[in-house]
């Protein structure tokens, strides 16, 4: 996957997913660009590369996770500083876009992933490279174009791997559930690669992150419940999602998600809930986590986004990055 000619390309990584970057740069066979990060006493932070970008094809890797407000200065600070300094084009890699669940007017509110979108095309950027946006409209945010691909291959692969999908026996005793109704298409389209039954919940909030009550539509008895979304925040959805399908009759409940911001409670609530496994990317680093949970499983999607990265840079088509979803 390594790019072939390597003179012309430099990837710059944030501080709030390293451990990422530097997985995409092995794949890619490049080193990390440098670049240096300063907090005076008032903090504010200052960004310096630290390596000649003009007319390089530049990459900007930084997780929309952690200290966000922060993180979300960096990334702007960084993409504005190689374009003063006459880098030919430069992409923002956000694994997780920051701030996408605040997509719509609600009263007298900011749409702050409008915003966002904004800030980041004002500071330079020519491109952006996503994963799973919260909601599609979030690219007619943006004036530059957006790509954002899936994480749907990894999780495809370890449904597969775990639950022998394809054998005949997994369409029987799985049935693949979306937590809410903005998450029926994902499932469907992952239930329909793995040969499986889908099902349904419709919740109902009380206020932000707090569930009221939760339906289900669809079969589960005697069934193992796989539970497929986008995130999981403090998981208050997965934890009544999870005790909805058990009282239902589901034999195990998994739950696999491609953001795992698990803030708040999250982690009491995996390991109190009734799962089977929870299992993310590493959009977010989760380091800490495992320690402190068994249940929670980690997949790798540098190579997803080293791939997008690699014919970004080549001026190839990405649409076969999302085959899976068609």
């Amino acid at each position: 996957m390594g790019i072939t000619s390597k003179e012309n390309i430099k990837v710059f990584s944030g501080t709030s997913n390293l451990a990422l970057s530097q997985k995409i740069a092995g794949h890619l066979n490049v080193e990390l660009g440098k670049v240096k990060f300063t907090t005076f006493s008032n903090k504010e932070i200052r960004v310096d590369i630290e390596e000649d970008v003009r007319g390089k094809d530049v990459f900007v890797v930084q997780s929309g996770c952690g200290e966000i407000n922060n993180v979300l200065m960096e990334l702007v600070m960084m993409i504005n500083a190689c374009k003063m300094a006459s880098a030919a084009r430069v992409t923002a890699v956000l694994p997780l876009f920051p701030y996408a669940r605040q997509d719509k007017q609600d009263g007298r509110t900011c749409i702050s992933a409008k915003f966002v979108a904004n800030m980041i095309s004002e500071a330079g950027a020519d491109h952006v490279i996503t994963v799973d946006l919260h909601s599609a409209q979030i690219q007619g945010f943006f004036k530059i174009s957006v790509d954002n691909v899936t994480a749907e291959a990894a999780m495809l692969a370890w449904i597969a791997e775990t639950f022998g999908a394809g054998d005949g026996a997994a369409k029987t005793n799985c049935v693949v559930v979306s937590p809410d109704a903005g998450g029926v298409k994902r499932a469907k389209a992952i239930a329909n690669r793995l040969d499986m039954d889908v099902a349904l919940m419709h919740k109902e909030r009380k206020k932000h992150n707090e569930v009221d009550r939760m339906d289900l539509f669809g079969n589960v008895k005697g069934r193992v419940a796989i539970l497929v979304d986008d995130m999981a925040d403090t998981c208050s959805t997965l934890y009544h999602a999870a005790e909805k399908l058990k009282t239902a009759g589901a034999t195990k409940v998994y739950a696999v998600l491609t953001h795992g911001i698990l803030s708040g409670d999250a982690i009491a609530r995996i390991n109190d809930g009734r799962f089977e496994a929870v299992v993310v990317t590493n959009t977010v680093p989760q380091q800490e986590n495992v320690g402190k949970c068994p249940k929670l499983k980690v997949l790798d999607i540098s190579g997803t986004l080293a791939e997008a990265i690699r014919r970004t840079h080549c001026g190839e088509a990405l649409s076969s990055l999302n085959q899976v979803s068609n």
